[in-house]
C-alpha cells in the first residue's frame, strides 16, 4: 500500500469496516447478530461451533458475504478509475465511462439477453458486457488517433461521446425490437449485485487487481502529469505512453466492473473529489484512499438499495445517482466559478 497520511487512512479503513460489518449482519432475512458471528465462525480454522442451522450459513456465505466482497472490489474499481481518468485528463467531471465503456457494456449485455439461448444468457451478459466495454474503448482510442491530433485528450474524448452516442443508437434499436426482454436489460442498466455469488467476485478480481496494481504503480506519474505535458516530459516521463497506459489499466477494471455489476454511476466522480477536498491534491494520497472509500462507499449504497423498500430491492444505480447527482452538480457549478 503507498504511504498515505495515517489519520485518513485509518478513517477510511474504519469506514470500510463499518459498513461492510453492516452490510453482513443485515438483510432481507432478520438473522440475530449472534447467529451472523457464528456463521462467519465456523470457517476460522480450528473452531468447531454446532447447533447453526444450514440454511442460516448459506444466507451468511453465499448470499450476504459475496455481495459485500463484490460491491467492494467494484466501489474500488470504479473509484480508482475515476481519479486515474480525472488525473490522465486533468479534467475533475472525468468518470470512468467516459470513452464509451459504460455504452459498450449495455450494448453487449443487451445482446446477449436479447439474442443468446436461455442457458447460456447468464454467463453470455458478463462475458458480452466485458467485450463491449473493452471495445467501445479500443474504437475510441482508435478514432482519436485517426484524427491528425490523437494524442489530444479533448480529442479522445470527444471520440469517447461519438462511440458511446452510436453504440446507445444501436442499444436503443435492439431494445425496441425485443421488448419482452426490456425490464432484464434495465436491470442490468441500473446496476445489480445480487446474483454474481462468489462466482462473480473470482470472475472479476484478477481484472480489478491487474489494474489496481498497474495503476498504483504509476500514481507519482499522474502528479507529474499535472504540471503539464512540458514539464512532464522535461522530468523523463514518457507522457503519451504513459496516458495511454493508465488509461488502458482504467479501462480494463472499469470493463470487468460494469461486466458483472451493470452500469453503476457517480461513484468515480463522488469519492475521489471527496478525498481531494480533504486531503489534497496529490494522487500518491488520492488513488489508495479512494479505493478503500470507494469500496465503503458502494457497500453503503447496496446496503440501502436491498433495505429502504425490504422485501422489495432498489436498483442500486438509483442510490449512488440520488447521491452523486447533487455532488456532480455542486461540482460543476464550482468548476464553473473557478474558470472564471
Amino acid at each position: 500500500m503507498p504511504r498515505v497520511g495515517g489519520r485518513w487512512l485509518a478513517i477510511a479503513v474504519g469506514f470500510l469496516a463499518v459498513t461492510a460489518s453492516a452490510a453482513t449482519l443485515v438483510g432481507a432475512d432478520s438473522l440475530p447478530a449472534t447467529t451472523v458471528l457464528k456463521a462467519l465462525a465456523t470457517h476460522l480454522p480450528l473452531l468447531h461451533l454446532h447447533g447453526l442451522a444450514p440454511s442460516d450459513a448459506s444466507i451468511v456465505w453465499q448470499i450476504r458475504l459475496p455481495r459485500v466482497v463484490l460491491a467492494g472490489l467494484v466501489g474500488a474499481m470504479l473509484a480508482l478509475a475515476g481519479a486515474t481518468y480525472q488525473g490522465v485528463f486533468a479534467n475533475p467531471l472525468a468518470d470512468p465511462y467516459l470513452l464509451g465503456a459504460a455504452s459498450g457494456a449495455e450494448l453487449g449485455a443487451t445482446l446477449a439477453i436479447a439474442y443468446a439461448p436461455a442457458a447460456w444468457a447468464v454467463n453470455a451478459v458478463p462475458t458480452c458486457a466485458f467485450v463491449g466495454a473493452g471495445g467501445a474503448v479500443a474504437a475510441a482510442v482508435l478514432l482519436g488517433r485517426s484524427v491528425g491530433s490523437g494524442r489530444s485528450t479533448t480529442i479522445l474524448i470527444l471520440a469517447g461521446l461519438a462511440v458511446a452516442a452510436f453504440l446507445t443508437a444501436i442499444e436503443t434499436y435492439v431494445q425496441q425490437q425485443h421488448q419482452a426482454v426490456i425490464r432484464l436489460i434495465y436491470s442490468y442498466v441500473l446496476g445489480r449485485l445480487g446474483t454474481a455469488g462468489w462466482a462473480g467476485v473470482r470472475l472479476v478480481l484478477p481484472y480489478l487487481a491487474v489494474s489496481a496494481v498497474i495503476i498504483l504503480a504509476h500514481r507519482r506519474h499522474l502528479d507529474v502529469l499535472s504540471l503539464g505535458d512540458v514539464e512532464a516530459a522535461s522530468l523523463g516521463v514518457n507522457v503519451g505512453r504513459t496516458r495511454m497506459l493508465l488509461v488502458a489499466a482504467a479501462t480494463l477494471g472499469t470493463a470487468a466492473a460494469v461486466a458483472m455489476a451493470g452500469t453503476i454511476a457517480f461513484v468515480g466522480i463522488v469519492v475521489p473529489h471527496t478525498i481531494r477536498l480533504l486531503t489534497g491534491a496529490s494522487y500518491r494520497t488520492i488513488l489508495p484512499l479512494s479505493m478503500i472509500a470507494g469500496a465503503g462507499f458502494l457497500i453503503a449504497c447496496d446496503l440501502a438499495a436491498r433495505t429502504l423498500i425490504a422485501p422489495g430491492e432498489l436498483p442500486i444505480g438509483v442510490i449512488t445517482a440520488f447521491v452523486g447527482a447533487p455532488f456532480f452538480v455542486v461540482l460543476l457549478r464550482r468548476s464553473n466559478r473557478m474558470m472564471t
